[in-house]
């Protein structure tokens, strides 16, 4: 059981109650307030995440093109193949992803070595996704 409330003379005054009683909540004005400054904040987290969810994709996009692109430096210097000076496209998809890999074989100035250029770019050619810089020898 509780203890009865002793009331002091500030509490019996009329206006001292009101006080009160307008000091215990929030207004109306505060409330809305604090609900666009979490608005606010909760739209740039999913902006945040949105963007990260695109980043991770290209990603994944740019990765893979990586990987072919070494793929086919890999296979010429195994291989120890001599290729034909002039450009190459083919297709070069991996994991499910369409890739084009554009080939450029340029003659140096030594005749044992050749510049191969390894391109990759997306399905519809317009955007490069990766560029691998190698050399094939012919040694004797």
């Amino acid at each position: 059981m509780r203890p009865p409330i002793r009331m002091t003379r500030a509490s019996r005054d009329p206006s001292t109650r009101a006080r009160a009683a307008r000091s215990r909540g929030f207004t109306l004005v505060e409330v809305l307030i604090a609900m666009t400054i979490a608005s606010v904040a909760l739209m740039a987290a999913i902006r945040a995440t949105a963007s990260l969810a695109v980043n991770a994709v290209d990603l994944r996009s740019r990765t893979l093109a990586q990987w072919s692109a070494e793929n086919r430096l890999a296979q010429i210097r195994i291989a120890r193949e001599w290729p034909n000076p002039g450009r190459r496209q083919y297709d070069c998809s991996q994991a499910s992803v369409a890739l084009v890999c554009r080939e450029d074989v340029i003659q140096t100035p030594n005749p044992l070595f050749r510049r191969v250029e390894v391109s990759v770019y997306a399905e519809d050619g317009t955007f490069r996704l990766a560029r691998l810089v190698g050399f094939s020898t012919r040694l004797p």
